[in-house]
């Protein structure tokens, strides 16, 4: 009988191991799901923690497709929305990857040898909420959002000037105005390819919202810093 009551013993001991096991694991697995939670799979960008792939998938196709062409990503119509999300994101992580070349769209003035006095009297620009001193001023920005509201209010479009192309890259840029009558000569491209282009020869826009008596100006200068010709 003593014997049996060890047996007894022992297995409700071991009863009482196993039961502590599972809430062991179960608190383990808890654990993991509050982990997962935290940092769900969906947001993998490491490098860039601005940008929030949880967050874009939630967005609406409409919502998607829209935010990539005010990015100038265009050919978006028969695009799923994993791919829609894909693109997104790809564009968002290229903006960074140029700002931390230094070709960075937040409006800074790029100077150098080769810098203009008209660079050094026009006032700089770095947001769509920043107002001219006074109509006619002298306007300068490489802000991305500041050049597209600009061009497109007054239904400009981004081109480059045919035949001076080179190496599969975009030549001398410039913005058509249609209702002007188009230039056969201008070849029109993306806002992507426009600006990629404007980044990678580090240029500055310099520009007017209105002349001097009020009227809307649609005068603009590309300017390189760098280069005689611009």
């Amino acid at each position: 009988m003593r014997d049996g009551a060890k047996k007894s013993t022992s297995a409700r001991a071991g009863g009482s191991s196993s039961r502590g096991g599972s809430s062991s694991a179960k608190k383990s697995t808890s654990s993991s799901a509050r982990h997962t939670s935290a940092n769900p799979p969906g947001n993998q960008t490491p490098n860039t923690p601005d940008i929030n792939e949880s967050e874009i998938a939630r967005l609406k196709v409409d919502e998607l497709r829209d935010r990539l062409h005010r990015r100038g990503v265009t050919d978006t119509a028969d695009m799923r929305k994993d791919d829609l999300v894909k693109a997104l994101v790809k564009s968002l992580r290229d903006d960074s990857d140029r700002s931390g070349r230094g070709g960075s769209s937040g409006g800074g003035v790029r100077t150098g040898s080769q810098s203009s006095r008209s660079l050094k009297y026009a006032q700089e620009v770095t947001s769509v909420d920043d107002e001219p001193e006074r109509p006619g001023r002298s306007l300068v920005t490489t802000d991305h959002d500041v050049i597209r509201r600009w061009a497109e209010a007054r239904r400009g479009v981004p081109t480059t000037v045919d035949g001076t192309e080179h190496d599969g890259h975009a030549g001398v840029l410039r913005f058509d105005f249609p209702a002007n009558g188009r230039e056969k000569r201008l070849r029109e491209i993306s806002w992507d390819e426009w600006f990629r282009t404007f980044d990678e020869r580090r240029l500055n826009f310099i520009y007017q919202e209105e002349r001097s008596d009020g009227r809307q100006s649609n005068f603009f200068r590309l300017e390189s810093p760098d280069r005689e010709d611009g």
